[in-house]
């Protein structure tokens, strides 16, 4: 044996590289060393070897045919596996004709076809019928044409000699033998019929061909393995039953409708075929550049696309609190961002009183704190701890993995739908790629479809698995799902679609999981006409309307998506969509965060909404649902913004620092498109449901509209527990740190705020310029605001009762309403605790006060009313300030049994320990006997606030009383 070490290793592999396949194979069992040094050879001689073979193209053809593989010399084994295929029956040992004991191969014959000296046949149909099995026909470059419809009846391999082109045939085959291989080849329909192959029973492997306006057809239990494969100029492929095919790495164009249609249940029966294409499917390794989601299951291994994020990463909480209001900052700047107090509450009268207040108060210090009454334990106290906090922990994405592991249909779906397995393919300029319909079973992996009309449409009970595909620039969606299809559509680039990424509707109901759905004309996700499906852990950015929008009775599960940087809403639910949206992080998106229109009733819970140019929660015209829990800060707009005209249940949110509102409550309905409305947001464009998050062609394909209104299913169960409500229910929020009022009400309906944190807001706490309706704030605690804790305007029917008003900048509550203002403790505030003026109408009872720098309770000379049974506690012993003032020119007012209470002094000039609220503690009181926090079931305690409540909105109230106390 030659010593390696005697040449160079660069010369070595010079005379390597003249070896052909067999004698490399043979160098590689000489020694551990020439093993070796043959495998070194992966960018030269192994790369020649593939590229020149005449049976396979490029590896990575027909994707990326500029992009070289991992490896030259696993290709080339991979390729070499494939093609065997057609083979694995054939009989490998016959018995000679004298010895038992001596057994040999049996013998392939050649039969070469052509015009050419050497050639045994001039015709195609010469050569099959003389042809014994597994014979090889070699055709000689030329055309071959048939006037019959040719049958293979027997095992054949039809090969074309030179390079792919130089041979075609126009001719029809009808397999009707076991197996059979056509390979470099160009396949084109005969004059009689459109079908160049079909079969029914067999297994045929096509390597290296091309179909020009042609059709294949495979009928289960036959089976098909196409590689390196062209279907160009209309050609397409039809499979029908098929328990399991693999086209890999095949091209598809200029289709008149979809390149691949598979078609039908997969036929119980098998043929010897599917055994070996299973284990190919399961064993084949990828040659593309980054590993398949199939790989990452197999190995635990995760290459996911959605683990590098976009650019353009959160926007840092800094930038969206502590600036000055006067200097704007953000994307609309001053005005449009923050507008001053007097601005917000248009009229200027607390402006005004605020400076009467000053002259009123002369040189009068602020409470002394040694004398301010302690209102710490009051019963929303957790929800402070929590609302204070600035820095929000977003969650991460779940990897596929994880998703996978924790999901018991996606296991099934990915271990059981075979069918058409579609890989590594590209589908391009047609009409359609790939359709699946009447229950027919697909999968579809790392293919590329592009400038389609759609990419998929998955229909009538169809399964499909879609893993790691691209699909862009399709002129109507991406991909489609209809009749009750089902899929696992996992790990996908879904981008750059003229409309929605997915579209799903009519009871379809697939699991999408860690896709990226970006860059598209108009939505993301489109869940409409009693779609359903279950959406989690996707990357949904940059599109130009919706990320997921939900309509007609669409009701999906949205779980774990990050959705930003969108044109429009981050979730639109509108005409009477539903939908269980939770624990998403939603930021950064134009138009509100989340959007809820039109009978749209979803559940929103537990989601992240967030740094938004616009508002976090947008309730328009008759929209619904329940908002539990979520975390809304940091938006440009308002937190939530409501429309009175709707009825959702607010329960237990976070809407904490952002620039303007922190709830808003309006009567006005949706200004036309382009017209902007109050608090400087522009919501006319903001119409998801206006301008619509699917174009006129999604709504009305195939005539489909109609349908969906003729077939709506019942309610869900997941929403049958949910009580109907006729009152707008706030409950157990906490709204602090936004940039004006924390709640803002200008409503023509009835609103119940209820239990509810409201501190640290630069304006007013609750501010209620308009409520024609009766507007009840019970339970809150007001705590902290810039400017007053409640304001009423005049001719608003508000009632205050159990609320705690504790040390904010202006008066405690300034009210020029009718109502009640009924058991409430305000303490601390800078200005007077109670202030009535102009003409309210109003009854102040069994109020707990301690002002400022002003008195306690003032009544102004044109108020009517009562003030009876309040307890007045004085600010310092020696304040000269009348803690109650009555007007001496009112006369429709009465007092009647108002206690007024100083603080008696101990020798080191301390107020006495008992100095306190005491019997009952600070109010607001918890609703929850045990002791734990009202939002720990923010359900329950919503469905019973909401029956006391509406019992008196039911029964009407009286313009000086309200029926309300009586029930409680």
């Amino acid at each position: 044996m030659m010593e390696m070490g005697a040449l160079p290793m660069e010369l070595w592999r010079m005379i390597l590289a003249y070896l052909p396949l067999p004698d490399l194979g043979r160098c590689c069992q000489v020694c551990r060393a020439w093993r070796e040094l043959v495998l070194s050879l992966d960018a030269t001689r192994w790369r020649q070897l593939c590229l020149g073979c005449p049976e396979c193209r490029h590896p990575n053809w027909p994707r990326w045919p500029n992009l070289e593989p991992p490896s030259w010399r696993e290709a080339l084994r991979q390729h070499a596996l494939a093609s065997r295929t057609w083979a694995q029956n054939v009989p490998e040992l016959q018995s000679s004709a004298c010895l038992t004991l001596f057994r040999r191969r049996k013998d392939r014959r050649v039969w070469r076809v052509g015009a050419g000296v050497g050639c045994d046949f001039e015709t195609l149909r010469g050569a099959l019928t003389v042809a014994g099995p597994y014979d090889r026909v070699a055709l000689q470059p030329g055309l071959y044409e048939e006037q019959a419809e040719v049958s293979l009846k027997v095992p054949v391999e039809i090969v074309g000699v030179g390079k792919l082109g130089d041979v075609a045939l126009l001719v029809s085959f009808d397999q009707q033998c076991p197996t059979v291989r056509l390979c470099n080849l160009v396949l084109m329909p005969a004059w009689f019929s459109p079908v160049v192959y079909k079969t029914s029973a067999g297994h045929v492997q096509l390597d290296n061909c091309n179909f020009e306006g042609a059709q294949m057809q495979v009928r289960g239990p036959g089976t098909c393995q196409a590689r390196f494969c062209s279907f160009a100029q209309g050609a397409s492929a039809h499979f029908v039953g098929v328990a399991l095919s693999l086209m890999d790495s095949c091209e598809f164009s200029g289709s008149d409708s979809a390149s691949v249609t598979v078609e039908g249940p997969p036929v119980a029966e098998r043929n010897w075929a599917c055994k070996h294409l299973a284990a190919l499917v399961k064993t084949m390794a990828t040659n593309s550049v980054a590993m398949t989601p199939t790989d990452a299951l197999k190995g635990g291994i995760v290459n996911s696309p959605s683990s590098a994020m976009p650019p353009g990463g959160p926007i840092p909480m800094e930038s969206w609190i502590g600036q000055d209001p006067e200097k704007g900052g953000g994307a609309r700047g001053g005005k449009g961002a923050l507008l001053s107090q007097g601005m917000l509450l248009e009229d200027g009268w607390i402006e005004s009183d605020l400076k009467k207040e000053d002259e009123e108060g002369g040189g009068m210090k602020r409470t002394d704190l040694a004398y301010l009454l302690s209102y710490e334990a009051h019963g929303l106290a957790h929800l402070w701890e929590r609302g204070d906090a600035v820095e929000m922990e977003e969650p991460g994405l779940r990897s596929l993995v994880q998703e996978m592991q924790a999901d018991a249909d996606a296991q099934m779906l990915f271990a059981v739908v075979h069918g058409c397995v579609l890989r590594h393919c590209l589908l391009r300029d047609g009409k359609g790629g790939v359709h699946m319909c009447n229950h027919a079973h697909a999968r579809l992996e790392a293919n590329v479809f592009t400038r389609l009309h759609y990419a998929v449409r998955c229909i009538q009970n169809a399964k499909m698995v879609m893993l790691g595909n691209e699909v862009s620039g399709c002129r109507a969606s991406g991909v489609f799902l209809r009749l009750s299809a089902q899929g696992l559509i996992a790990e996908n680039n879904i981008h750059s679609n003229a409309e929605a990424g997915l579209d799903i509707r009519k009871g379809a109901n697939p699991i999408i999981l860690c896709n990226r759905i970006h860059s598209g004309l108009r939505s993301g996700i489109v869940v409409l006409g009693n779609g359903k499906g279950s959406i989690r852990s996707n990357q949904i950015y940059s599109n130009k309307e919706a990320g997921v929008y939900i309509l007609f009775n669409g009701n999906p599960v949205v779980s774990g998506n990050h959705i930003f940087q969108g044109q429009a809403a981050g979730i639109a639910v509108n005409e009477n969509g539903r939908g269980l949206i939770t624990d998403n992080v939603i930021r950064e998106n134009q138009w509100g965060g989340a959007d809820i229109r039109r009978g749209g009733d979803p559940i929103l819970r537990n989601n992240f909404i967030c740094h938004g140019y616009s508002d976090g929660v947008v309730v328009g015209e008759r929209g619904r649902g329940l908002i539990e829990g979520n975390h809304i800060y940091g938006n440009n707009g308002c937190g939530v913004w409501v429309m009175s005209s709707s009825l959702p249940q607010l329960l237990g949110n976070y809407i904490t620092h952002n620039r303007m509102y922190g709830l808003a409550l309006f009567c006005r309905k949706d200004p036309e498109p382009g017209a902007g409305r109050e608090g400087g947001v522009d919501r006319g464009a903001e119409r998801d449901g206006e301008r619509g998050g699917v174009g006129g062609e999604n709504l009305n394909e195939e005539g489909e509209l109609s349908a969906w209104e003729n077939d709506l299913d019942s309610e869900d169960e997941r929403f049958s527990a949910r009580r109907p409500i006729t009152v707008a229910l706030v409950e157990s929020n906490c709204m602090s740190h936004n940039g004006a009022e924390g709640v803002y009400v200008k409503s023509c309906e009835s609103v119940n705020i209820v239990g509810n944190m409201v501190g640290e807001n630069r304006g007013v706490g609750m501010a209620v310029l308009q409520s024609t309706q009766l507007t009840r704030l019970v339970g809150n605690c007001i705590r902290g605001n810039a400017h007053a804790g409640v304001t009423v305007a005049k001719e608003c029917r508000v009632e205050l009762r159990g609320n705690g008003v504790y040390a904010n900048g202006g008066h405690g509550v300034s009210y020029c309403g009718d109502g009640l203002i009924v058991e409430n403790d305000i303490v601390g505030n800078r200005r007077s605790g109670i202030r009535a003026i102009d003409n309210a109408d109003v009854k102040v009872l069994r109020n707990r006060v301690q002002a400022g720098l002003g008195c306690g309770i003032s009544i102004e000379e044109q108020v009517r009313g009562l003030v009876q049974d309040n307890l007045v506690f004085q600010c310092h012993p020696s304040s000269p300030t009348s803690q109650i003032q009555l007007d001496p020119r009112n006369h429709d007012c009465m007092l009647l049994n108002n206690i007024l209470l100083s603080p008696s002094l101990h020798g080191s000039g301390c107020p006495d320990p008992h100095w306190a609220l005491e019997n009952p503690p600070p109010r607001p009181h918890s609703n929850d006997s045990s002791g734990s926090s009202s939002s720990a079931h923010p359900t329950n305690l919503a469905i019973a606030v909401t029956t006391r409540i509406t019992a008196s909105v039911e029964s009407g109230c009286h313009n000086n009383g309200s029926i309300f106390c009586t029930v409680l």
